[in-house]
């Protein structure tokens, strides 16, 4: 019999103060500072929806919308999302607030797909969701779609385009930003 359970027994929220030394060379705060709290977030929800340990496996839709400033609080807001057998997609939302005007923006949002493993490094199943609402029901949708995108990213980059002419590629890579000599 499989286990179930519901999305909010799982979520979770990190907060954390940007100090100067995350800053990089142009005063924000670095992207790797904010994929590290990324994936910590996202191995705390996924444990927690688990029982257990889990890796990383895939990360999606990383994108910077808005620089994140030292001083600012910033806040990664997860939860599960979709489940398969042993994986788990954490959609993560990130926010920076200003504490002095109390202002908050959403900086980026992204989705990490997290496998649940035992003692041994095997995979092992993890229980099912509860959807209890239409967006936690759309958000479930929206994952099985990524997981199959994600599928069809991973086999594209295994791809062999070695078997293409170069004046085949030529053709299609034309109007791209690049000159041939």
């Amino acid at each position: 019999m499989t286990k179930f359970k519901s999305i909010n027994e799982s979520q979770t929220v990190l907060t954390e103060l940007m100090i100067p030394s995350y800053a990089n060379f142009g005063g924000k705060v670095h992207g790797g500072i904010l994929l590290s709290l990324m994936d910590k977030v996202a191995y705390v929800t996924a444990a927690k929806h688990c029982g257990g340990y889990c890796v990383t496996v895939a990360v999606e839709g990383v994108e910077f919308m808005h620089p994140v400033e030292v001083g600012q609080l910033i806040s990664l807001k997860a939860s599960v999302n979709y489940v398969g057998r042993s994986s788990m997609i954490v959609g993560i939302r990130v926010e920076a607030l200003y504490p002095k005007t109390g202002l908050v923006s959403h900086t980026n949002s992204s989705y990490f797909t997290m496998v649940a493993k035992d003692e041994n490094h095997e995979t092992i199943q993890v229980p099912g969701l509860i959807l209890s609402s239409e967006e936690e029901i759309r958000r479930f949708y929206e994952g099985l779609h990524l997981k199959n995108l994600s599928k069809q990213k991973r086999e594209m980059l295994k791809s062999d385009f070695s078997t293409l002419s170069v004046e085949d590629i030529k053709k299609q890579i034309i109007k791209e930003n690049c000159n041939f000599i």
